[in-house]
């Protein structure tokens, strides 16, 4: 037996030195590194103008369909290789958005015949067309068969409303930067429509708009709304509010409701000193029937919104914050650029590292804008904001991913769902920059003795020319120095800290030197309930651990709560709580009731065919996040919070 044994050792020993050799008479091809065919951009300008014509009339099934002529330039020898992309790389989303599997039916035709054509098949977004000789220009006909349930993406086209979206309609030549082509688009509405966009119409002809030739950046960058039912307002000279809705009976903006959005773009240009566009067009849709959508634009802002925006104006803020958001953006983050996320064309990456700035601070001034003009109140910022600071203070996972690697995140995760959000952490720059912001806002007040703040900041880092609506890129040395300047300060340590650096809770301090403190009551605020309506949830977040969201259905768990460490995951239906059918009342109340008790709360959930108890240990009752005014000695009875809230124009 023992003899085998040592025999069978050595077999084995021969077998893995063998194994271990094999590899060196195996076959080992080299790599070929793949060939980049597609010309790199020139700031040089193109030989041409191209046009573009939507046909938008179908949105019955929703389909695009596109005709678009190409110029050409002829080589030396008559004939000449043409490669046209389709945008990948959105500016707004941070990320390669482009919808290229929403192409079909592509064909290009010159002087009536077909052309082959071949896609690159490294960047899947490039196609390669030989262009034969004496071909001036050429026909790209194809359609975009937009997404018809959300399961296929945003929706673009509903039964009574569009979100026309260039980048997703046309085609571009390689080789030049996208402000050096020159575009003139067409668009077919469907009878008796209206129509918005930061575009100048050059004429109309029935439902038939020509708009006037533009170069294919700026066209991009100007999306249109249509609708049936259909508004305009302006709210100054220079900006109106255009709006589309499901229903006409959506459609009833009060003066009173009205009043707020002018306030807005006073305030707004009041801030920064400037407007950074010849006109504004708020693009709003109040809708269930079209995709929701936030989106930055230079002239312009894709907002949708519920479609009792108005209807339903006394029943809390709602999406009220969207607006002042995004037209922020026109001075931060499209007037001013970080120097990565500006790209000659829509192939180039963009780099996201300074998102902290681009939304982050944006993110700080729409809700200081959202109450300075009313379409919030005091209390509703001051509540948003413990709430912010309370669902920043949830993600753990600052622990390991500090708040610069979420820069990355709209390219990392796509904003799809995450299993453990508060763990893997999210696009944190919004909500944790604004934090960063406050703060920054309250040390500039303190070391000027109230004399300066981040407003300082703003009119002489985002404000420029009236008018200009071109681009002003920065680096992060940009911002400090600014901030130095404002206010001399450890700028570069605040930001390492805060931005580079891992920690354990979120950055709270601005609350603290602005006048209040974050708590924890019994009762949600307004805001809580109005956004959980919205959302359509029960956000129990500060408490146990869970948000609920249709039918029972847990739809978030926060990590290492103690919904966590009973075993709760998302997705997991509750049949019932203490032993009594499930409600999202019955588990407030047994919540509640186990406040100071020693037991634990009985959860009986189905996962899958299967179900369990979890025994959830939590005995401080209901929690809901809200600010205390600190009070006491050598306390201002107004803070820099209140300062900063204050409207600046009548």
């Amino acid at each position: 037996m023992r003899l085998v044994g040592i025999l069978g050792l050595f077999a084995a020993l021969s077998i893995s030195s063998a194994a271990t050799a094999m590899p060196d008479k195996l076959s080992k091809p080299d790599y070929i590194a793949p060939q980049d065919t597609i010309p790199a951009p020139q700031d040089i300008a193109y030989p041409g103008t191209m046009t573009l014509q939507v046909d938008a009339r179908d949105h019955a099934q929703g389909i695009f369909r596109v005709t678009q002529t190409i110029p050409v330039e002829q080589t030396e020898n008559g004939t000449g290789r043409l490669t046209l992309l389709y945008p990948e790389w959105l500016p707004g989303n941070h990320a390669p958005r482009g919808e290229i599997e929403k192409i079909a039916g592509l064909e290009f035709t010159a002087n009536g015949e077909k052309l082959a054509w071949i896609r690159d098949d490294v960047d899947v977004f490039a196609f390669h067309l030989t262009v034969p000789d004496g071909v001036s220009q050429i026909t790209a006909k194809f359609q975009f068969v937009s997404a018809t349930t959300s399961s296929h993406g945003r929706i673009v086209m509903a039964p009574s409303m569009l979100n026309l979206r260039w980048h997703q309609v046309s085609l571009y030549p390689a080789g030049y930067f996208v402000r050096q082509i020159p575009v003139e688009a067409t668009a077919i509405y469907p009878d008796g429509w209206q129509a918005a966009t930061a575009l100048r119409p050059k004429s109309q002809n029935g439902s038939t708009v020509v708009y006037e030739k533009t170069d294919y950046d700026t066209l991009v960058d100007s999306p249109v709304f249509a609708g049936r039912y259909f508004q305009t307002h302006q709210l100054t000279s220079r900006v109106h509010l255009n709006i589309v809705a499901d229903d006409a009976k959506f459609l009833k903006p009060k003066k009173d409701h009205l009043a707020p959005h002018i306030k807005l773009v006073k305030e707004a240009e009041a801030l920064f000193g400037s407007h950074p566009y010849d006109r504004y067009d708020f693009l709003l849709a109040l809708t269930e029937e079209m995709g929701g959508i936030g989106l930055e634009h230079h002239r312009s802002s894709e907002n949708g919104v519920d479609r009792e925006y108005f209807t339903g104006w006394d029943s809390g803020p709602g999406r009220r914050n969207l607006l002042p958001h995004e037209m922020t953006h026109a001075w931060n983050g499209k007037y001013r650029r970080p120097q990565g996320m500006w790209t000659p064309d829509f192939r180039q990456p963009m780099r996201d590292r300074l998102l902290w700035v681009y939304e982050g601070q944006t993110q700080f001034w729409g809700y200081v804008l959202g109450a300075r003009s009313g379409l919030y109140s005091k209390q509703d910022t001051l509540d948003a904001l413990a709430a912010i600071a309370a669902g920043i203070d949830q993600r753990v996972g600052r622990n390991w991913r500090p708040l610069i690697d979420t820069t990355l995140d709209p390219i990392i995760a796509a904003r799809r769902p995450k299993p453990w959000t508060s763990w893997q952490r999210s696009e944190d720059y919004y909500n944790e920059g604004l934090l960063i912001w406050l703060e920054a806002d309250q040390i500039i007040r303190r070391e000027s003795g109230g004399k300066k703040s981040l407003e300082d900041f703003a009119r002489t880092f985002f404000g420029g020319k009236n008018g200009d609506w071109g681009v002003v890129t920065y680096e992060q040395s940009d911002v400090i120095a600014a901030l130095d300047k404002v206010q001399p300060y450890d700028w570069a340590g605040f930001i390492e800290e805060r931005v580079y650096q891992t920690g354990t809770e979120a950055p709270k301090n601005g609350l603290i030197l602005g006048g209040y403190r974050l708590v924890y009551v019994d009762k949600p605020s307004a805001y809580i309930m109005s956004n959980d309506k919205r959302r359509k949830q029960l956000d129990l977040s500060y408490s146990i651990g869970l948000i609920m969201g249709a039918k029972g259905t847990i739809k978030s768990v926060i990590w290492d709560s103690p919904a966590f460490k009973a075993g709760l995951k998302p997705g997991l239906t509750i049949s019932a709580v203490n032993g009594k059918a499930y409600s999202d009342e019955a588990l407030k109340q047994a919540i509640e009731e186990n406040r100071g008790a020693k037991g634990t709360i009985e959860i009986f959930a189905k996962n899958g065919e299967a179900y369990h108890n979890f025994m959830v240990d939590h005995s401080d009752g209901l929690r809901y996040p809200a600010l205390e005014k600190i009070t006491g000695e050598g306390a201002d009875q107004e803070g820099g919070i209140d300062r900063l809230l204050q409207p600046k124009t009548r």
